[in-house]
């Protein structure tokens, strides 16, 4: 199947070939016919299938057939900064072919909100932001919401999940009740079925499954402190490329990239702390090659598609099975081969053995363990250890108490929501 078969206009088809897609996704194929015909779509597919062209193609093809309207006419909702920050630049990119090009506006918290106010003073015809900040220009009166014709929902388990669900409310009390409502969501939750229930009107469902990616996960048990140099002997022994290396806090990323930058690796850190400017600049170091190794927290867990990464090193462990798989689906996306590496260190007070027993229950894998030469631990976890469960604590993390609500807005949703 190639796009032109999918109905797209002569400059969208010029413009998908000037981004290098040859053909498309399953996720595009089946996604496209419907969204071009005005239905509303719930569309389940894998990390790294091709969501967001999906509903990029379509938005903007019913913006240069129809006739121009003030106030934004499409309005894209993303979880993190980074996934709306990648899928702005993907619809200027698409539209720059356009004779009447949209006006793409990007906002998102964590920076000052005075030039983005400014920047909607032109209007705008495309508004991709994160709820919070979307609720901040609203508040300022920066812009309005009565003329969107097609909303899009991205990554909606992880908008849920991150505790938007206030937060999409209050918003969509502000949109027209006559629009197109295109939901896109890598996994179907109880929330994610009561959301769709909620917004969509008789909608074209869609589920994609695909094969997996192909990533050979690796879990390689040693002790705390040997992880920067095992670290460093994986980078200079397995010929990796460039690198995803996760840690667990600002300062464990700031420590373990600049030990490696000291070391003479092309290192760089990615935290939430940082700035957005500083945030794009590594990102793009990133795919430019002059960052080789990205140390990151679970911001870069999501939305972020770098081509041709290598390998993700799990330096310390997510918290949960569900961040597990999306740090691993960084790597082997679009069909290319990819390793995610493990730590698994026994002598962590967060009794890491156990912990990653329970990453393979949910994925239904198991992992062989390995060793490294010269780094063989001196701390082996028992099985009654191993098995003991994830150590328990009094006091939950911010993380925890999201999901749990998400979990009771779940309950709360519609007895009869239809399933995915």
């Amino acid at each position: 199947m190639s796009f032109a078969s999918l109905g797209l206009a002569p400059a969208l088809l010029r413009a998908v070939r000037e981004q290098g897609y040859h053909a498309p996704t399953a996720v595009q194929s089946a996604a496209l016919p419907p969204a071009l015909a005005g239905h509303d779509l719930l569309a389940l597919a894998q990390t790294g299938s091709g969501k967001t062209a999906a509903f990029a193609l379509p938005l903007l093809q019913r913006l240069v057939a129809s006739l121009p309207r003030p106030g934004p006419r499409a309005l894209v909702l993303a979880p993190t900064r980074e996934l709306a920050a990648q899928t702005a630049e993907l619809l200027r990119e698409l539209a720059a072919l356009l004779m009447h090009r949209p006006r793409v506006a990007l906002a998102f918290g964590g920076v000052s909100i005075n030039p983005q106010l400014m920047a909607l003073r032109g209007g705008c015809d495309v508004m991709v932001a994160t709820p919070g900040r979307l609720l901040d220009l609203l508040d300022h009166n920066g812009l309005t919401l009565a003329g969107v014709e097609t909303l899009v929902l991205d990554e909606a388990d992880r908008l849920l999940a991150a505790g938007f669900a206030d937060e999409l409310q209050r918003l969509l009390g502000q949109l027209p009740a006559r629009r197109q409502t295109l939901l896109f969501s890598a996994t179907c939750p109880p929330a994610v079925e009561a959301l769709a229930a909620q917004l969509l009107r008789e909608p074209v469902r869609i589920r994609i499954e695909e094969a997996p990616p192909q990533i050979a996960q690796r879990a390689i048990q040693l002790d705390r402190g040997q992880r920067l140099p095992a670290l460093r002997q994986l980078l200079k022994s397995e010929g990796w490329g460039r690198t995803l290396v996760f840690v667990a806090s600002r300062y464990t990323a700031e420590l373990v990239s600049d030990k490696l930058f000291a070391h003479g690796f092309k290192a760089g850190l990615l935290h939430g702390e940082l700035s957005q400017g500083a945030r794009r600049d590594v990102l793009a170091a990133l795919k430019a090659g002059t960052v080789e190794v990205l140390v990151a927290t679970d911001v870069a867990a999501r939305g972020l598609h770098v081509d041709a990464l290598d390998a993700v090193v799990n330096y310390e462990l997510p918290r949960s099975a569900a961040d597990y798989t999306h740090r691993i689906g960084r790597t082997g996306r679009a069909g290319a081969n990819g390793t995610a590496v493990s730590f698994i260190c026994a002598d962590s007070a967060e009794n890491a053995e156990s912990h990653f027993r329970l990453i393979e229950k949910r994925q239904g894998q198991r992992v062989p363990r390995e060793r490294l030469d010269g780094f063989e631990p001196r701390a082996v976890a028992t099985e009654a250890q191993a098995t003991g469960g994830i150590k328990s604590t009094t006091r939950k993390s911010r993380k925890d108490k999201l999901r749990e609500a998400a979990a009771k807005a779940a309950n709360h949703g519609p007895a009869n929501a239809n399933s995915c």
